[in-house]
């Protein structure tokens, strides 16, 4: 009966938590005037085999009505077309650029070696770092820079909208990119904060000031992070710049790991990079994540199919359930997602610790893991 109290008690906090970050989470709107002449704006994009992707983003920046702005797609030794498309779409929109890749250096991961790239040809005085899997709105870069502008925050970043087509998708997606994150991190707090503080930094919208960016260090101060925005938002919060976390998902929409190789292997690099920080804090994050969000389900089908005789602390488990699925159903709300996601909750749990078992047996062994084709050795 305590331990069923202890976890109703938790939950009621988290589920707390939750509301108050969806009051406080901002959606993008307009807080300044853009100045005149319009600064420029560098749109970078590191494109890897991203054939059935590049295109789509392409078109949709392309369309901003904001006046002074510049693509840089850097493509980052695709074996497959995306290389050719944007050549294309280059030679039609002198806005648009392709660059070609160097070999990755020793010492750093993919992504930020491309972004590195990138940052070094931009001539921008604002900077917005976005993977080749996005949509935009055409508002998105006026709204993001007069974001920035009033607010004074060096990076600009926030949750877009999810696209998830595949069961695997609505299985673990909301959980991972939306549920976690809004109920473990204060935002309410955070951002209200007059000190500079840590907060959430999704890598599908990066937008920098350019100065505090190159201040930082950019992504050389991250190069052989393979999770780069969680440690570049980290960098932000150290160098004391403020930074800002909003709603996105009405201006950016974003369809992740079509397919579930590769979803495994993406959920799979945020897991061993945790692993490979302290496999005791992911054994510790494991446990807790059992306790809170799949132990509920497991003792609900006990008392209602497996137990014999009526257990008399029912009514507390019925009230976890409940608590886990309003919150479910508020984010899914908020970001419309699949009312089906709420129901594959428990099953999205167990994946996720499927994937977690998996990261740390191959960080202990050694073994790396394996990202865009690539292998990645601690």
């Amino acid at each position: 009966m305590l331990y069923q109290q202890v976890i109703s008690i938790l939950l009621a906090f988290i589920l707390i938590n939750i509301l108050l970050n969806l009051r406080s989470l901002r959606k993008a709107r307009p807080t300044a005037q853009i100045p005149e002449p319009a600064p420029l704006i560098s749109v970078l994009i590191p494109a890897r085999n991203e054939e059935s992707n590049i295109e789509a983003c392409l078109t949709s920046l392309r369309k901003q009505d904001y006046p002074c702005f510049e693509i840089l797609v850097l493509d980052d030794a695709s074996t497959d077309n995306t290389a050719d498309i944007v050549a294309g779409v280059a030679a039609d929109d002198s806005r648009v650029m392709l660059l070609r890749g160097q070999p990755l250096p020793p010492g750093w991961a993919g992504k930020p070696f491309a972004c590195h790239q990138l940052a070094q040809e931009a001539k921008g005085s604002w900077l917005l770092f976005t993977d080749a899997d996005t949509v935009h709105a055409p508002t998105v870069l006026r709204y993001a820079l007069s974001t920035a502008l009033g607010s004074n925050a060096a990076l600009i970043s926030g949750f877009p909208y999810q696209r998830t087509t595949s069961i695997w998708q609505r299985m673990a997606l909301p959980i991972l990119l939306y549920f976690m994150l809004l109920c473990w991190m204060p935002l309410w707090w955070l951002q209200r904060s007059e000190r500079a503080l840590p907060t959430v930094a999704i890598g599908q919208f990066m937008f920098f000031s350019a100065r505090e960016y190159r201040d930082i260090g950019g992504h050389e101060a991250v190069k052989s992070r393979l999770v780069e925005d969680v440690w570049l938002a980290r960098e932000v919060t150290r160098h004391n710049y403020r930074q800002l976390t909003l709603d996105l998902s009405q201006l950016v929409s974003c369809q992740m790991y079509g397919e579930f190789g590769p979803m495994w292997d993406g959920i799979g690099r945020w897991l061993y990079t945790a692993a490979s920080l302290s496999i005791f804090i992911l054994i510790v994050l494991m446990i807790v994540v059992v306790l809170l969000f799949l132990a509920p389900f497991l003792w609900l089908v006990y008392g209602l199919l497996l137990s014999e005789q009526p257990f008399n602390w029912h009514v507390l488990v019925i009230a976890q359930v409940t608590i886990l699925l309003l919150g479910r159903f508020l984010v899914g709300r908020r970001f419309s997602q699949p009312k089906s996601s709420i129901i594959l909750h428990p099953v999205g749990m167990g994946f996720l610790l499927l994937a977690s078992l998996h990261a740390g047996y191959r960080s202990v062994r050694h073994a790396g893991v394996r990202w865009k084709g690539r292998i990645y050795i601690p």
